[in-house]
């Protein structure tokens, strides 16, 4: 068992990641119910999806605009903000009407606050790590936020178990209702994550030459990260009528599967380095791709349900790899200003194509049909297998950032 000593040369970091904790039961609940919600509530079909997550990825792409804003203000403090708005977002939702035009303003703002966190989730965890660990810490402040997640995820197919009897649209009031309460506690727990050390003051875009080959990867993953987290679950409840206690279930999974995943990875990236982590993610993405597109025609219909559902829990798996790409920034970067500012930017190049591939490929499956959408999406795979293979070899940090 790794002992945070070990990882981490702040004594102060188990606040830190209880807060990721927290947050981690907020966002369970909350991803746990948001497909369902949008397919059984507010009747939105598979275009219209694309376009609730082209809205729901803004805040990503705008985010180095947001830091900006908030350049002075150290990052123990933007964890507060970040709560703060997310609390704003779920506790409307927990009241909102079945207007789609008032429930998608609050997921964004939901949205919103959780995109703020990323990176300077990320910098806090490779900052306040032991030199050489970084990749751990990364996975242990995953890891964190997966047992919350798994928490939450269950939570879910509880309360919709029962909850069964009551009306529909109030299950989901509870559930979101219960997420405010989990997200706020998480803000008061914040008060007690004191002050950063040092004052980051973060640059207002970070666009500096040698990152270039890691905002291409971020662009690859961007166009991939969309395909799961949009248009996957949507095959399992539209294509197969998968129920909300099933897709929780599933999210429930592979959370659990991650708490031991991610500090695996973490090491992994740490012993055999960021380039072949990412290139054996790459390659396995293409196979899940196909999967997805065509398990319908190599499988009985039973089968191929289950076929996805195995292929969804891999798929969300393959997202611990995002630690090869934040320590790949790492061996790069020269002070901590220049990190958060890198990854925060990194995190708004994805977004640019999140929301093109949103847009595009919520149209390509409802003119030319999901075949079509996951070999593209293939296609992507294929193009970022390459383009990781002429990366840097490893490098080793010998002195902290």
């Amino acid at each position: 068992m790794i002992k945070t000593q070990q990882v981490f040369k702040n004594p102060h970091i188990k606040s830190f990641l209880f807060s990721m904790f927290i947050f981690g039961v907020s966002v369970g609940l909350y991803g746990g119910v948001l497909n369902n919600f949008l397919a059984d509530i507010l009747n939105i079909d598979r275009f219209g999806r694309g376009v609730v997550e082209f809205l729901r990825e803004l805040p990503g792409l705008l985010l180095f605009l947001m830091l900006a804003l908030l350049y002075r203000i150290p990052e123990n403090r933007i964890v507060r903000i970040s709560f703060f708005i997310a609390l704003l977002g779920m506790a409307g939702l927990a009241f909102a009407t079945e207007a789609r035009w008032m429930a998608v303003t609050l997921i964004v703002l939901w949205s919103t606050g959780e995109h703020l966190m990323m990176p300077v989730r990320q910098s806090i965890s490779i900052h306040s790590a032991i030199p050489g660990k970084e990749g751990v810490a990364m996975g242990l402040t995953r890891s964190a936020g997966n047992i919350g997640s798994v928490i939450g995820f269950y939570m879910v197919s509880l309360i919709f178990m029962g909850f069964g009897h009551f009306e529909e649209l109030m299950t989901y009031r509870v559930v979101f209702g219960l997420g405010a309460l989990f997200t706020l506690a998480g803000l008061l727990f914040t008060l007690r994550l004191g002050q950063s050390e040092g004052h980051v003051k973060r640059p207002r875009m970070m666009l500096l030459p040698k990152y270039r080959k890691y905002y291409i990867l971020e662009m690859f993953f961007g166009a991939r990260k969309q395909v799961f987290m949009t248009f996957a679950p949507y095959v399992l409840i539209l294509n197969y009528g998968a129920s909300t206690q099933l897709i929780a279930t599933l999210y429930g999974i592979f959370s659990l599967a991650n708490i031991f995943m991610n500090p695996v990875m973490g090491k992994l990236v740490d012993t055999i380095g960021h380039k072949a982590v990412l290139i054996l993610d790459s390659f396995l993405l293409i196979l899940l791709c196909f999967l997805y597109g065509f398990a319908h025609h190599l499988f009985p219909g039973e089968w191929a349900f289950r076929v996805i559902c195995v292929v969804f829990v891999l798929d969300a798996m393959l997202f611990s790899a995002g630690i090869a790409r934040a320590v790949y920034v790492r061996t790069l970067s020269d002070n901590q200003e220049e990190l958060t500012g890198t990854l925060s930017t990194g995190i708004s190049v994805n977004h640019l194509i999140s929301v093109v591939i949103a847009l595009l490929g919520g149209l390509l499956w409802e003119r030319l049909g999901m075949e079509i959408l996951f070999s593209a999406a293939a296609l992507f795979g294929i193009a970022s297998l390459f383009y990781t293979m002429t990366l840097p070899g490893r490098k080793k940090i010998l002195e902290p950032v």
